[in-house]
């Protein structure tokens, strides 16, 4: 891919250019979720799953894309701020469409598969081991690479085996207080996100050509991630905001715009197991590209190399994750402005986090 200096370039430009790359990742994020629907349909895998490994690696391509420019010039800032501020970033885009797309329904009340708890478990280990590996500086190493890095790639591929083996478990319900079944309302009676599956299954296209779309669209993402990876950058000089600041919220804001699509896009077609898996599976990728930035940053330990206001974002990241949890255990649909308890406060702890983050970075 070519390299070119943005920063010679015109405020003006950068922006037109770090806008038309947003909006083909928006574009791109919608084709993948459709795709993805399809291929978990008929190569017989559980939606929840492939949510968190095709469509979270899929759009996580602009936080890859991000991760590698920004570490390989030397930008530790921009590079692990925007893995960090972007956990929490996903999750307010995942309030954001429980309260514009569900209207009036929590969206954690429709996705009863334990699976989600165990993709949230090791979303919160994954933060704790990168705020380890910030506080103590990133020491050590094993064959030149670094200790903590080797522990979030090892944590990340157990996690996904054991999602793996959880994805078939039995889902629960929720009941009232006389023990009676609480339905949602034009669901079946397990609450189930593919209570129109076989009207899908009709119209989804074939394997082949799923795959086809899937990586055309992938490619997409990944082009303009560079793009807007090499842009903010830019931006962040010419506004004087910071790389910092704009890495978390930014650049954080463009690159889970694959997110933003393609959860909206699977709440719209009643996947919300794809939807929220979709998330934690995001988010949990997002962490475990750390270790590829530490790889990419020939500095020296780009822990070592991170301000410790970036513990905050991992912090803030913890909480956030433990609200959706216990939404998802609680499964009581009440909400609040449109959306569900848990959401709602997932957008006021957001919002809060960003200003305290700007006033300590």
């Amino acid at each position: 891919m070519p390299s070119f200096d943005f920063q010679t370039y015109p405020l003006a430009l950068n922006t037109a250019v770090f806008t038309a790359a947003a909006v083909a990742v928006w574009l791109a994020g919608s084709k993948l979720t459709y795709c993805v629907e399809a291929l978990a349909d008929q190569l017989g895998l559980g939606r929840v799953f492939v949510g968190a490994l095709l469509l979270g690696g899929a759009t996580s391509l602009p936080e890859i894309a991000t991760t590698v420019t920004a570490a390989a010039s030397g930008n530790a800032d921009l590079a692990g701020s925007n893995l960090l501020g972007g956990v929490a970033m996903q999750f307010a885009v995942l309030a954001a469409v429980d309260a514009f797309v569900m209207r009036g329904r929590a969206l954690t009340f429709f996705t009863p598969k334990p699976v989600l708890l165990m993709q949230g478990v090791l979303l919160i280990g994954l933060l704790a081991l990168a705020s380890a590996a910030i506080a103590t500086k990133g020491f050590g190493s094993v064959l030149g690479l670094g200790i903590w890095s080797l522990l979030l790639v090892a944590a990340y591929v157990v996690g996904l085996r054991i999602t793996f083996s959880y994805e078939g478990q039995f889902r629960w319900r929720a009941v009232d207080k006389h023990g009676e079944p609480i339905l949602p309302k034009g669901n079946d009676e397990d609450g189930s996100d593919d209570a129109d599956a076989n009207d899908q299954n009709a119209s989804e296209p074939s394997t082949a050509r799923a795959s086809i779309g899937f990586s055309i669209a992938a490619l997409i993402v990944l082009v303009s991630g560079y793009l807007l990876a090499r842009t903010g950058e830019a931006l962040a000089e010419q506004t004087a905001l910071g790389s910092s600041f704009v890495g978390a919220t930014l650049v954080a804001l463009a690159t889970s715009l694959p997110e933003v699509s393609a959860t909206a896009a699977a709440v719209r077609n009643g996947a919300y197991g794809l939807a929220v898996g979709n998330i934690f599976g995001t988010n949990a990728i997002t962490i475990a590209l750390l270790a590829v930035a530490d790889f990419g940053y020939r500095e020296g330990s780009i822990y070592a190399a991170l301000a410790p206001s970036s513990i905050f974002l991992a912090a803030l990241g913890i909480v956030i994750s433990c609200v959706y949890l216990w939404g998802l255990l609680e499964r009581r649909d009440r909400t609040i402005l449109w959306m569900g308890v848990d959401s709602l406060i997932v957008l006021l702890l957001y919002l809060t986090g960003l200003a305290i983050y700007y006033l300590i970075r």
